[in-house]
């Protein structure tokens, strides 16, 4: 609840930046960013780790 406030602040910027026809455009850009963001974290992860589990004891 502490968030909204933020949020809707958020939203009144984007909207007086962007316009409200821009909104999905830049929603949709943003989703896709973050997707690729997490999927590059997980293979980092991976590589990292791939080492580790092999390492002879």
């Amino acid at each position: 609840m502490g968030r909204m406030p933020e949020l809707i602040l958020i939203l009144v910027v984007f909207i007086l930046l962007f316009g409200a026809q821009k909104l999905p455009e830049v929603g949709a850009a943003l989703g896709k960013a973050i997707r690729e963001f997490k999927k590059n974290l997980r293979d980092t992860e991976e590589d990292v780790k791939k080492p580790i589990d092999s390492k002879p004891q």
